[in-house]
């Protein structure tokens, strides 16, 4: 495919996107209870707890220095350069702010089956497959940049116990993404040659979102639970 028809058909999954699953609009439009909020964010600190480890995985299989050396940011990223620092500690603030202490998200005790099983096919699907297709399947960085913006709003009209410092992850996370993945569309494009790697390409995509809705999927089932 010609680079801008590849593309097309990656941006193309956004109505996949996890941003339209019944339980983030009702996370938006502030009909969660406490307890369903808690059960999300507890549920969510696992998903935020392996991404260090699934962009190892790439670096590990990746052969291209550049790259290498670019995506170890990533990393850094969300592990922080130091303790106290970092995606994950941002996280567990914002899991503190609902409601939970740092023990039981830390000891993982609210993580549902379905999370753990959708995550770890995740963090595999990255060790075991091309480094291409690993990169390919974190694209839908190219769909969360707006949503984060309109959660940040939307859960401080909301939840009126929740504070804007809170939400550190989503107001940080929102000038990572601000545009839109194009480096790592880049990296995609460059490296997709055949028609084989972009069709594996785009299936890498639309596995990610396979995994993101399953993991909402698992969580609305557990917060029923109350």
């Amino acid at each position: 495919m010609p680079a801008d028809e590849f593309v097309g058909a990656l941006r193309g999954l956004s109505h996949r996107y996890w941003g339209s699953h019944p339980f983030h609009r009702r996370l938006h439009d502030g009909s969660l209870s406490e307890f369903e909020l808690r059960t999300w964010a507890a549920n969510r600190w696992y998903y935020q707890s392996m991404l260090p480890q699934k962009d190892a995985a790439i670096i590990s299989n990746c052969p291209v220095p550049q790259i290498r050396r670019d995506w170890l940011a990533r990393i850094v990223y969300h592990d922080g350069g130091a303790e106290g620092e970092g995606g994950r500690e941002r996280w567990l603030r914002l899991c503190e702010a609902v409601g939970l202490t740092r023990e039981e998200v830390l000891d993982e005790r609210h993580v549902a089956p379905g999370v753990r099983f959708a995550v770890d096919a995740y963090v595999t699907f990255a060790r075991t497959k091309p480094w291409v297709e690993a990169i390919a399947s974190g694209l839908t960085e190219m769909f969360s940049g707006h949503l984060m913006r309109q959660r940040v709003t939307d859960m401080l009209a909301s939840y009126s116990w929740i504070r804007r410092e809170d939400l550190a992850y989503f107001t940080n996370r929102i000038d990572a993404v601000s545009g839109e993945g194009q480096a790592t569309v880049d990296i995609v494009v460059e490296y997709s040659r055949t028609l084989v790697e972009q069709e594996k390409a785009i299936a890498a995509l639309s596995f990610k979102c396979d995994v993101l809705w399953s993991m909402l999927d698992a969580i609305e089932r557990a917060a029923r639970k109350e």
